[in-house]
């Protein structure tokens, strides 16, 4: 497995990764898919040492992929990024995602943050418990802030100084 910086050829199976949790969990509050331009468009609007994508390849295929995204516009949370992090179903449990969010601490102290947010649906345990496992911890939950699937979600916020 190598983990790196993504770069435009990558954004189709990045777009397929991202559209796979769209269609299929409630990893994302979203129910619109993007087109792999709007990907495209994603990484080139992105400041790639403050909000760098990467990707987790294995035998030359993108399975996974992470990202640091501003938290607000406003200037008071500059130094705060939101962490996002997905694997394909197929790899989960292979330490991609434990790479992926370790690569991205390690970017967001290079890259002068201070603080990151992540923002991950309560069902999601795994995640918790990835997130848990390097430094995360939990700071609340907003409970049914999301809807999706017909039903109410509630997402929980953790949080990492570095």
């Amino acid at each position: 497995m190598t983990i790196r910086p993504a770069f435009t050829d990558d954004m189709p199976a990045v777009n397929e990764i991202r559209n796979y949790f769209v269609r299929n969990s409630t990893a994302i509050y979203t129910e619109e898919e993007t087109t792999d331009d709007e990907r495209r468009r994603w990484l080139g609007d992105r400041d790639p040492v403050r909000h760098p994508v990467i990707v987790a390849e294995t035998d030359g295929r993108v399975v996974g992929w992470a990202s640091l995204s501003a938290y607000s516009e406003k200037c008071g949370y500059a130094a705060t990024a939101e962490v996002s992090v997905y694997v394909m179903p197929e790899h989960h449990g292979k330490g991609i995602g434990r790479a992926l969010l370790s690569d991205l601490v390690t970017r967001a102290r290079d890259g002068g943050l201070h603080c990151l947010i992540a923002r991950i649906d309560s069902e999601g345990e795994p995640s918790i418990q990835l997130h848990a496992s390097l430094g995360f911890t939990e700071v609340g939950r907003l409970k049914e802030a999301g809807h999706k699937f017909g039903r109410w979600l509630t997402v929980v916020y953790m949080q990492k100084l570095v």
